[in-house]
């Protein structure tokens, strides 16, 4: 499911996007990448928006955001890719990219996820607790910080805006 990600780090992964393409995340070498497990009928689904609003404001200045969409939280993902893509645009106006739906826990979580959890544990250890977990990714494909899903978008700010070499 993957190239060698301990000399590649993130960009030696890959995943399928809503399309069913296969996105080899090298395209993504010399980005800053915000790395979300998403849902659509979450509590902070509303992310999605502050999500969009981080991504049209920094996109030139080289971060990109990339949608997990992940069924493992309370049921909170059931639709198919045409369902997750519809709500993602139509209710979000959401233009980064999103995957297909993986699961980011237990034994069938999608590898970009148990590498993410291994270099950047949380408070469950190398688990995710919820929806809406955020991994800033430097241009080096190096993992940065993780954040909490009750972290909204607007203060993760700081930190993108550093990652990406940002003053003032």
């Amino acid at each position: 499911m993957q190239t060698d990600e301990r000399t590649s780090g993130f960009h030696g992964f890959h995943a399928r996007n809503l399309r069913g393409e296969d996105v080899d995340f090298s395209r993504y070498d010399g980005k800053v990448v915000l790395a979300v497990n998403t849902a659509s009928k979450c509590g902070f689904t509303p992310q999605y928006a502050g999500l969009e609003e981080l991504y049209k404001k920094y996109e030139g200045d080289g971060l990109v955001i990339l949608g997990f969409p992940c069924n493992q939280f309370g049921n909170q993902e059931p639709g198919d890719a045409q369902a997750i893509e519809s709500t993602c645009l139509v209710n979000y106006g959401v233009s980064f990219p999103v995957f297909e739906k993986v699961d980011v826990n237990g034994p069938r979580a999608h590898p970009v996820f148990r590498w993410l959890t291994t270099e950047l544990p949380g408070l469950l250890g190398r688990s995710i607790k919820w929806n809406f977990t955020k991994f800033l990714i430097g241009r080096d494909g190096r993992p940065i910080r993780r954040f909490a899903p009750i972290t909204t978008p607007a203060k993760v700010e700081p930190a993108i805006r550093e990652a990406l070499g940002l003053r003032g």
